[in-house]
């Protein structure tokens, strides 16, 4: 293993020992194989590379203060993947072999689970792709999943400091009624081209609008958005979002914390009442938000953060996120399997 400077991690990929992988193959699923290849053999014609028949997740572990790693509501990440592959028609996976393939892969790479202090986590990602030829536009009859991890840092180079987003009006990531609420490849290729230009405006991400009306609120193109105001935290329901399981984790800690929790549309005027706003997910935990510029719009500038900080109440949820996923927190919700 070569010497890693946990401290300065970017969220980025660093090669690991081992994968593990599951075949569906003969209408049943197979063993799980540990494999030390980063390369999948594929056949020319499967479906992932020809219509889309891709879904994938991202979860992370953690090293305690106590030595013991923890896996943030693996059962989550479990559900949606099965969400996914019946939103795209794919033989969905077991989950007891979902997990079993987190575990070992993370008991494979344990001197990869980054120490605690240093602000870094163990990324998981298990992938299912449709492995099966075919060249009319149908299902594949055979899956490949499998699951990789490697050490990450903050999602966003800013880590915990608020940063700029730009709101974008002339590009949408999914439709209201297509493959936004699935963790489908698809979508993110959707967003790349306007995600790359915010990056080259000098921007950390783009916001989108809902994609019918231009009216709404939808979501960062990787993460969710909220935004707390007179003790309420207010995050976008949409059809076209995809479910956040650190969101859904946020709502329920905001609860805990006294705060009480919309989830509805939310106007683009509505930006202006909100006392902090942040964007939230797996990768990102939570990235506060200093501003919203709406660039192609009305060129309004919404400004969340005049001291580079962020706001208190989305520090209070960072805190008692991370500190239930360290196990410095009780985990009172259950959240948290720990691998010794």
């Amino acid at each position: 293993m070569k010497n890693i400077e946990w401290e300065k991690l970017s969220f980025g990929y660093t090669t690991t020992n081992y994968n593990v992988r599951c075949y569906y193959k003969n209408g049943k699923w197979g063993e799980l194989e540990v494999s030390s290849s980063e390369h999948i053999p594929i056949h020319m014609a499967a479906t992932c590379l020809h219509y889309g028949q891709e879904a994938f997740e991202g979860l992370k572990a953690f090293r305690g203060k106590d030595g013991k790693i923890r896996v943030f509501r693996w059962d989550e990440n479990h559900k949606r993947m099965e969400n996914s592959a019946k939103g795209i028609l794919m033989q969905d996976v077991p989950s007891n072999i979902f997990w079993e393939a987190c575990k070992k892969v993370i008991e494979l790479n344990k001197e990869f689970v980054p120490p605690f202090g240093t602000g870094a986590s163990f990324y998981l990602r298990p992938l299912l792709i449709g492995s099966g030829a075919q060249v009319g536009v149908k299902p594949a009859d055979e899956y490949l999943f499998v699951v990789f991890g490697t050490p990450v840092g903050p999602y966003f180079k800013e880590g915990f400091k608020p940063v700029n987003i730009q709101l974008v009006r002339d590009a949408d990531r999914a439709a209201p009624l297509g493959t936004g609420i699935y963790k489908v490849g698809g979508n993110y290729a959707a967003s790349l081209a306007s995600g790359d230009r915010a990056h080259k405006n000098g921007f950390a991400a783009a916001l989108y609008l809902d994609s019918k009306e231009k009216k709404y609120i939808d979501e960062c193109g990787p993460a969710n958005f909220f935004g707390i105001k007179n003790n309420t935290y207010v995050t976008p329901k949409s059809s076209s979002i995809l479910p956040s399981i650190t969101n859904k984790s946020l709502m329920q800690i905001a609860e805990d914390m006294g705060l009480k929790v919309e989830r509805r549309p939310v106007p683009v005027e509505e930006l202006a009442e909100f006392e902090e706003c942040g964007a939230c997910g797996t990768a990102a935990v939570i990235s506060p938000i200093g501003t919203i510029e709406d660039t192609q719009g009305d060129g309004k500038k919404y400004v969340f953060s005049k001291d580079g900080k962020a706001g208190p109440v989305s520090i209070k949820l960072y805190e008692n996120l991370l500190g239930i996923q360290y196990g410095e927190i009780e985990d009172k919700h259950n959240w948290v399997t720990i691998i010794d």
